[in-house]
């Protein structure tokens, strides 16, 4: 086994080191996504102010939904918004990295070419529209006149998400060389995993016999911290913590699998 697969620093490193490369396919994969479209990059911030509006529209108006054990304070739909935030960095990385690899046949007998990032464009492009996400949640939260100091802490609290996405997306990437049922296997777990996470609900309305079992859920721990953060509430650090210490090691132990797996791409492209 290589000195890379061993030292999870050397594994940044080379991701470091790729980076503008890493930056030019991560550009390419947003641009080509809204190519054609009449308004084009800019659905990148007007889909996500669009669906903030009808979630304020159904949950705020229709529904008037509000937060357990919340009499004021940040609407529902804002919070209901921050968890679908945390959620889909995760999702949507997830959720295309089985064609990550898969899609670049002629990269991949290219023996020169670091096929190590490929697995981090779909990861780049979620953090793309989440950075764009966050500054509508932002905004949204200063015009409803609940923006705090907390939200500052909103990016490092991604940090596990992002690990875990990474991790998920090495593993997804080899396998989905192998095993072409991955690009619709995957979207499945993702949804099953949309309502199995706290996103439309907070932690503490589960079952009381059920939370161990959501605790296992690294994500959750992430969207109750960021929820806590908005909220101005204390943020349960060792939870977050054991979430970042769970998205290092997925991360690492993904990228590990995609080394040892990557010998054997070309033959089965």
């Amino acid at each position: 086994m290589s000195a890379a697969v061993l030292n999870p620093l050397k594994i940044f490193s080379e991701v470091w080191q790729h980076r503008y490369l890493l930056g030019q396919l991560v550009k390419r994969d947003v641009l080509l996504r809204y190519r054609g479209a009449m308004f084009g990059v800019a659905w990148i911030f007007l889909s996500p102010l669009l669906m903030l509006a009808i979630y304020a529209f159904i949950f705020g108006q229709v529904f008037q939904t509000r937060w357990p054990h919340q009499d004021s304070g940040v609407p529902f739909w804002l919070l209901l918004y921050c968890g679908l935030i945390v959620f889909n960095l995760f999702g949507e990385t997830v959720s295309r990295a089985p064609a990550a690899v898969r899609g670049y046949p002629s990269y991949v007998k290219k023996i020169i070419f670091p096929l190590g990032i490929l697995p981090l464009v779909p990861l780049g492009a979620a953090l793309v529209h989440a950075a764009f996400n966050f500054l509508i949640l932002v905004a949204a939260l200063a015009v409803t006149g609940n923006l705090s100091p907390g939200i500052l802490l909103f990016p490092l609290l991604l940090l596990p998400a992002v690990l875990l996405g990474i991790g998920a997306a090495w593993f997804l990437a080899a396998w989905g060389v192998f095993i072409k049922d991955m690009t619709q296997i995957v979207p499945l777990f993702v949804q099953m995993l949309l309502f199995l996470s706290p996103v439309f609900y907070p932690a503490s309305a589960v079952p009381g016999f059920l939370r161990p079992v959501y605790a296992l859920n690294p994500l959750g721990a992430v969207i109750e911290a960021t929820r806590a953060a908005i909220l101005v509430q204390p943020i349960s650090w060792p939870a977050w913590g054991a979430a970042l210490l769970f998205g290092a090691i997925a991360a690492f132990l993904g990228h590990s699998f995609f080394r040892h797996s990557r010998d054997e791409f070309a033959d089965a492209l």
